[in-house]
Formats: C-alpha cells, structure tokens, sequence
C-alpha cells in the first residue's frame, strides 16, 4: 500500500502527502507497446496485489477502483509496486456508492446492481492481470451494455439465480432472461460463449487459466478470496495437496457453456472533513491555524475515471481509455493549483519494462 505522510490544509481542500512513486502499470504496458508481459513478470505483479488485498480484507476494507493506473511502481527499473487512490473505498459494511469501479474493471454484480463486496476487487484484480498478459483489456466495453457483452462473450450468461438478484436486468436481459442485442459503435455484435480464455488471452498455461477463471467467476460467492489465491499453484508453483472439488462445466476457466432502477449518484452526507490539523503551512514555514467551524457535510460524487457512459460519466474527471487502452482524454481543473507529475521517457520506460522481463 503507498504510505501515508502527512495532511494539511490549503485554501479549503484537505490536501494529503503520500510518498512519491513513479510510473503507474498502465504506462508500464504502454512503455511495452502494449505487447504485454511473460507470466512471470504477472506472477511477480500478483503476488504483490494479493497481499494489499489480504490486508484489505483483514481490515473489512473495499478499494473499489483497482486498475493499471492505480498501481504503481516504486522505481521504473524495480518490480516493486503498490496500491493507491483509496478515494473510493469502503468498509464492507458502509457500502457509500451503487456507481463504482472503472468501467473496464468493473465486476458484474455492480453493472447489473446486485449487493456487492470484497468479492469486486478480485475481479478488478483479474481484469488487470489479463491486461497484463496481453498488453490490451479484456473486457473493452464501449458502455454498460456492450461491458456486459464481453464478458459474456467469454464465460457464456450469467446463472439464473444472478439475473434474478439483479436491479438493472432489464437492460441487459430480455422477460426470458436472455442477453440482448448490443452493438458497438463500430457495428461489433458480440454472441455469448463464442471465445474462449485461452483465445482471448492467446495463452494455453493451464494454472494461469484455470487462475484467472477462478478470479473472474460471474458468482461473487464462488469467486477466488485472497487467502484462497496466495495458495493456488500459479503464485506457489506447487500443485494444491488439497482434495479436489466437483466442478461443472461452467466451472471452466476455459470453456463456458449457455446458461441461462437507474444507478444512484453515490451522495456521503455523513462524513465531514475532519478538523485542520493544529499545524499548516504558508510560504514554506509551520503556522498554528485555528480549527475551522462549521463545515458544512462533503456531498461527494461518485465518478468513473475511465469514460463511461451514463451517471457517474467522468466528463471531464479524467483521463479516458478506449478499447485498445489507449488515453484519449485529459482531466480538466480540480480548483487546485495543478502539479504536473513526473514525466516517464520512453527511453526510461522502455529500459524498465526490460528490467522487469528479465529479473528473478
């Protein structure tokens, strides 16, 4: 996780101070030409994003936005990452948002407005190890709509059961429960079931897929936890000793089967700022600030860094990707004096993309 430093205050904004880290694995696959990484560069990357989960889930805590751009690499000729912008985290018990996760990463449970858990960000977490392995997402949804698509596409329909728990199901499904027809832009029409992981991904690594199947489960319930993946022969390299469980056909990481209320603006009334910390700065030098009175409740909007469509777009809030990963969009003033960050040279980035392929 990036360290905390400290916190101050400054024309109004409560402004936190973290440690400096460089380029985040988006700029990373990009420094690659999108080609993507051998599995032991992934492995090396997930090991890394398995343990900030655990502590996250030791702590009851949801980061729901895991993705390339919020995990970054502690030096660009180092393996060495960590996990950041909590901005949108919650207890699992607080659950503050119905609008979460960036579109590309977003679990099914959110898109189709079931009750969601811990469960989201190790779907996040698969989304972003097949980015990885590929160099391009997995799911590239243009909206909702189409999102949902791809990931059927792959997996088949969701179980019956899901559908039924769903809020928004009939965007996405008929009165029969069947998909319907979504269209992208470009005329793409996407037909459930007809690709396999191992087409998508163009890999044929059994434990790799069989991994990734167990992340990225239409059932949050039978979705891989974090304790439960720290022991699965892809991060341990040994075959489990445990007994083997009975698994379906629509169990398969590689092969699926047929199976077969308008998203809220997330509003937080209840948490104001906290007071100023007895010591700020100005011009460089400590001051003592009084403590501010009367701070009216933050009414907070949930947005999504990564152009979506519909409420919680972010117009405006972000950096846009398309369907190949590529940012097409800028963020556009917070009223915060703009800090531009560290730009990475290709040079740079190129050497520690090598770096990184070749370090054991």
């Amino acid at each position: 996780m990036v360290n905390f430093v400290q916190s101050f205050y400054f024309r109004g904004h409560l402004c936190i101070s973290t440690e400096l880290l460089d380029m985040n694995l988006y700029e990373f696959i990009k420094s690659n030409s999108f080609k993507g990484f051998p599995l032991e560069v992934v492995r090396r990357f997930t090991k890394q994003m398995l343990n900030s989960l655990l502590l996250l889930k030791s702590k009851k805590v949801i980061h729901c936005d895991l993705k390339p751009e919020n995990i970054l690499l502690t030096h660009p000729m180092h393996s060495e990452i960590k996990v950041i912008d909590f901005g949108s985290s919650c207890f699992e018990n607080e659950r503050v948002y119905t609008y979460i996760q960036s579109r590309f990463y977003r679990s099914p449970e959110v898109i189709l407005g079931m009750t969601y858990g811990m469960p989201i960000d190790m779907w996040s977490l698969g989304c972003i190890l097949a980015e990885l392995l590929t160099g391009v997402p997995i799911f590239p949804g243009e909206n909702e709509q189409e999102q949902l698509a791809c990931i059927m596409e792959v997996f088949g329909p969701p179980e019956k059961h899901l559908i039924e728990k769903s809020t928004r199901r009939k965007l996405f499904f008929d009165s029969l429960g069947k998909p319907r027809l979504t269209v992208s832009s470009k005329g793409r029409r996407r037909r459930p079931s007809s690709k396999t992981l191992t087409q998508v991904l163009k890999c044929e690594d059994e434990v790799f897929l069989d991994f990734l199947g167990r992340c990225l489960r239409w059932d949050p319930d039978r979705r891989l936890r974090p304790d439960e993946a720290v022991r699965h022969e892809f991060i341990t390299g040994k075959k489990s000793t445990a007994a083997p469980t009975t698994r379906t056909r629509t169990d398969s990481p590689v092969k699926r089967t047929n199976t077969v209320s308008s998203t809220s603006v997330g509003v937080n009334t209840n948490r104001p700022l906290p007071e100023p910390p007895a010591t700020s700065f100005k011009n460089g030098t400590a001051v003592r600030s009084s403590p501010v009175k009367n701070n009216p409740p933050i009414v907070s909007r949930r947005v999504s860094t990564v152009g979506s469509t519909g409420i919680g777009s972010g117009s405006g809030t972000g950096s846009k990707r398309t369907s190949t990963g590529a940012i097409i969009g800028a963020t556009a003033g917070s009223g915060l004096p703009r800090v531009t960050t560290r730009s990475v040279s290709k040079e740079m980035a190129s050497a520690g993309a090598s770096a990184a392929m070749s370090r054991r």
